[in-house]
């Protein structure tokens, strides 16, 4: 009976992880007004967060952290970059509300501000709306006029704002359910401004939302905009979270200084998390050829050590199509986000299997 009892648990804790237990649930609204039933997004669960200890419900960053990392790298973990919601629902039209505002200035409203509506169809993540913000609180009709049948959607909340609250809202005569996360260990992306999304259009279009997208796995956006600087302090926080990859892009912020600090922000990761593979992320930019030369010579020094599941992307296209793929030569246009994505796909869905 004891070895039944102890198979039992470690078969519910195998299942647990691949995310198997998080099956589908028809959700009840938190209230209704003018016929629309208003569902809570904090009720249904966003994917994306990597700490439950937060300070607010959107907050990226646990709440321990205020007063730990600088201050600007806690106001944009305030942010909800990365933050999606999967759900389903029966629903002829669907309306969202949100907060928030700010951002960067030369990054469309859409993308610092709105929210992102994708629709499960033939099998793939299609676009269908996207919600404008207005100033303050905002009220969207996002589409109506669909034949009542249950779909799936997936919605990105925005990239560069602050939120403290996101509702949907359907008919009243239909029915809203929360849907799986998916399967398997979430993947990190620590970085910059281009990992928090600057300067997608939308915030589904941000490379780390693609991937997530097309690799079918939870990801968690920890990109600080003008912050992604490799502090000791964010490689412990992030030594907590257990992922199926690591991809630490930071040269955009630290340039050359990359070589010096790689090292001993792995020291630190490597304490609690020996075992992640790691993925060093190169930069597109021609400019930063000797940035990623000192990344290269710290990278084979890990190896040299023994670190086996440390890797390199390398730059080994010119993304940028000579900055026609960039709002202003460094921050990338959906274009950009895209092909950043099929560059990183490969090497990751390595790591992944």
């Amino acid at each position: 009976m004891r070895h039944l009892r102890l198979l039992a648990a470690v078969l519910f804790t195998l299942v647990l992880a691949h995310g198997l237990l998080a099956a589908e649930k028809l959700i009840e609204p938190a209230h209704v007004d003018s016929g629309l039933a208003w569902y809570d997004v904090s009720t249904i669960g966003v994917e994306g967060r990597g700490w439950l200890d937060t300070k607010a419900y959107y907050d990226r960053l646990p709440a321990r952290a205020e007063g730990v990392v600088r201050e600007p790298v806690w106001d944009l973990s305030r942010n909800s970059a990365g933050l999606c919601v999967r759900f389903a629902t029966d629903a002829p039209s669907i309306a969202v509300s949100w907060d928030g505002g700010g951002g960067l200035q030369h990054m469309p409203a859409t993308g610092r501000s709105g929210v992102d509506l994708f629709v499960m169809r033939d099998g793939q993540w299609r676009f269908t709306r996207v919600g404008r913000p207005e100033e303050g609180w905002t009220v969207k009709e996002l589409f109506s006029g669909r034949s009542q049948e249950k779909r799936e959607y997936l919605m990105y909340l925005p990239l560069y704002n602050t939120v403290s609250k996101v509702e949907i809202g359907v008919p009243e005569s239909s029915k809203l359910w929360r849907l799986p996360r998916p399967a398997g260990k979430p993947i990190v992306f620590y970085g910059t401004s281009i990992t928090q999304g600057g300067c997608a259009s939308r915030p589904g279009n941000v490379h780390t939302a693609i991937l997530g997208r097309q690799l079918e796995r939870e990801v968690i956006n920890l990109g600080f905009s003008g912050n992604g600087l490799m502090e000791p302090e964010m490689a412990e926080f992030i030594s907590e979270l257990d992922p199926a990859v690591l991809l630490i892009d930071c040269i955009p912020n630290v340039g050359e200084k990359v070589g010096g600090l790689t090292g001993p922000f792995m020291e630190i990761y490597r304490k609690k998390r020996p075992d992640t593979p790691v993925l060093l992320v190169e930069n597109v930019k021609p400019s930063a050829a000797k940035a990623n030369a000192l990344l290269r010579e710290a990278w084979q020094k890990l190896v040299a050590d023994g670190d086996d599941k440390v890797f390199l992307l390398e730059n080994t296209l010119d993304v940028w199509l000579g900055g026609d793929a960039t709002v202003d030569g460094t921050h990338p246009t959906d274009l950009g986000f895209w092909l950043m994505a099929k560059w990183m796909r490969g090497p990751i869905g390595v790591l992944l299997k």
